[in-house]
This record gives structure tokens, C-alpha cells and sequence, in this order.
């Protein structure tokens, strides 16, 4: 069905000729094509919402990098506001949300949103799958619930999310409720997303590494493990839980595909905590991609030499930094093409 199916391959655990690549956050600021199509744009959120100018971007790494698969270019954020909590995106700060989850009320107040409470992001795969024309897959994503809680408590992003994980102290039933209700949000968003055409599906919890162990396992691998029970039988499922190396043997229980690492994971490591029957992907340092050929040609050879070449989807431990050389990035993806 693709000219290029080896990210779907190496996800199921089947032979592939060379080893896969992606980039996270590879549709963003290090494109001079992104940045005029979102100079179309009145500000991030109109851009997030118009399904047009969503796919275009989605494409551009495909085209320009030579990635072996596009992500949708959406938010994680768009799951609280589809359930009643609006956020802005501030310049040079980040995600705001003018209200925040404080009570009981507060939670009752919000819904589960539903696939068509998102439809402009269907569209936008819609679109994104047509221009696509079966060249690479498309993957689809959402924010793991812990991550978006700590949003929502919190007001917007926290070294700590001390408002967040005081509100699991204080408040335990209630913060299971809010879990609740977003895991649901987020399985239906999901699977409006594969119905829409998304091929893979990533989980997100950028926050993970701020929670201890068993906050953790109670408070978010939970929640994730639902969504993966729900998603893995229609697509597959990588987990991306940053900086919980703490938790590799839990996650290697759940019902997912591939599990993402950062760079601060040894990747031998990984493996033999994780075993064979997982996919891994990762786990360049962005801030590698700041230094010359030869030292990312170097650091491309060992990360394949340290994964293997089977049943591993090269990426970063981490999204693409704005002000990274986009040469640079694309001599990146070929050099693990060409190993």
C-alpha cells in the first residue's frame, strides 16, 4: 500500500531493509517553509485549527528532510479544550490557561470530548493522507492524561507541577476523576483519528519524569495502559514518556508497539530491561544536530550500532529546537538512511 512502509514494519517487529526515521516537533521552526505558512495565520491556535494549512506543514518534512513518516502537525492541548478548559499559546512562554481545574466542580463542569468535538484535526489528516498519496505513513498523537492534567492544574508549564502533584496528595479521588474523564477524551480523539486515516499513533508524557515511582504507576502508566488497550488493536502505539527511566520495566507490560526514549537512557540498557519484545525508538540529544558532520555522523553510526538495526525507529530523545540548522538535520536523517 506504501512506497515506504518501514516505520510500520519496524513498529510490528518485522524484517526491514535499513532502519527508519522521524523527528519529533520535524514540522516546526526549523523549516523556512513552516514559518510562512504560519505567517498565514492570525496566531498558533488559528493555525492548529485550519485543517489547510495544518496538513501543509505536516507534509513539509517529508519532502524536505526525507523523513519516513509525517505527524500530523497539531497540540497536545487540544484535548482540554475540546472538554472545556480554552488555553492560549503565549510568544517566548508557552501554553496558558486562564481557568484551571481547582475542585470538584471544576471537573464535573468538564465533558468528554468526542472524535467531532476535533474534526478540524480529522480534516487535517483527511487532507494531509490525500497529499500524502500513500508515499510514508501518517502518525497521529495526543498528550498521555498526567501530561495534560498537570496543564490544567497548573495554568501552564512548571519545572516542578507542584500545583499538579499537590492536588494528588490532597485530592486522590478527584484527580483519578479528572484522569478519567480525559483518558476517555483522549481514546475517543484517537480513535477519530485512525477512522480519519492515521496509520500510528504516539502517546506523549512529557512530564513524566517530575512524578516518583508509584505516583507514576498510579497517577499516569494507568491511564496510558487504557489508551494503548483501546488504540494497539487498531494501529500501533508508541509510548514517549520523558525522563522515566524509572519506569522502562513497567512500560514494557503494556499493550503498545514501541516505546520511546530520551537521551539520558542508555540504550543497551533499555533493551535488555525492556527485552525483544518491544520496539525501540530515540534517543538523539537534540543539541547534537548544534555540532559539525563528522560528529553527527559519528553519533548516528553508534546510536544504530546501539539499538541494532531490527525492531528500532530512530528519532531524538527529544522535539527539534527552533534554531537548529535545517542541513543539519537533514544530513542527520541521511546518514541513518544510509546505514
Amino acid at each position: 500500500m506504501y512506497k515506504n512502509d518501514l516505520i510500520l514494519r519496524a513498529a510490528k517487529g518485522e524484517k526491514v531493509e535499513r532502519v527508519p526515521i522521524w523527528l519529533m516537533r520535524q514540522a516546526g521552526r526549523i523549516l523556512p517553509e513552516y514559518k510562512a505558512t504560519r505567517a498565514r495565520a492570525k496566531n498558533f491556535i488559528e493555525f492548529v485549527k485550519n485543517p489547510e494549512l495544518a496538513a501543509e506543514v505536516t507534509i513539509q518534512p517529508v519532502d524536505i528532510l526525507g523523513v519516513d513518516a509525517a505527524i500530523i502537525f497539531s497540540d497536545i492541548l487540544v484535548i482540554p479544550e475540546a472538554m472545556g478548559l480554552p488555553y492560549q499559546m503565549i510568544e517566548a512562554k508557552g501554553p496558558n490557561f486562564e481557568k484551571t481545574i481547582q475542585s470538584k466542580k471544576d471537573i464535573d463542569d468538564l465533558r468528554i470530548a468526542e472524535a467531532g468535538d476535533l474534526d478540524y484535526v480529522m480534516q487535517a489528516i483527511k487532507l494531509a493522507k490525500k497529499d500524502l498519496n500513500n508515499r510514508v505513513p501518517l502518525i497521529g498523537f495526543a498528550g498521555a492524561p498526567w501530561t495534560l492534567m498537570a496543564y490544567m492544574i497548573e495554568g501552564s508549564g512548571s519545572k516542578t507541577f507542584s500545583q499538579a502533584k499537590k492536588f494528588f496528595y490532597q485530592e486522590p479521588t478527584l484527580a483519578h476523576q479528572l484522569l478519567e474523564k480525559i483518558t476517555q477524551s483522549t481514546i475517543n480523539y484517537l480513535k477519530g483519528q485512525v477512522a480519519a486515516g492515521a496509520d500510528m499513533i504516539q502517546l506523549f508524557d512529557s512530564w513524566a519524569g517530575v512524578l516518583g515511582h508509584d505516583q507514576y504507576l498510579e497517577f499516569s502508566l494507568k491511564y496510558i495502559s487504557k489508551i494503548c488497550d483501546a488504540i494497539e488493536p487498531l494501529v500501533p502505539v508508541t509510548v514517549f514518556a520523558k525522563d522515566a527511566h524509572f519506569a522502562l520495566a513497567d512500560m514494557a507490560k503494556l499493550n503498545c508497539n514501541t516505546i520511546g526514549l530520551d537521551w539520558t537512557i542508555n540504550p543497551q540498557d533499555a533493551r535488555i530491561i525492556i527485552g525483544n519484545g518491544k520496539t525501540l525508538q530515540g534517543n538523539a540529544d537534540p543539541c547534537m544536530l548544534y555540532a559539525d558532520e563528522k560528529t553527527i555522523e559519528a553519533t548516528a553510526r553508534k546510536m544504530v550500532a546501539d539499538f541494532g538495526k531490527q525492531r528500532y525507529i530512530a528519532n531524538l530523545g527529544h522535539g527539534l529546537y527552533p534554531d537548529i540548522d535545517k542541513n543539519k538535520v537533514k544530513f542527520f536523517v541521511d546518514c541513518i538512511k544510509g546505514l
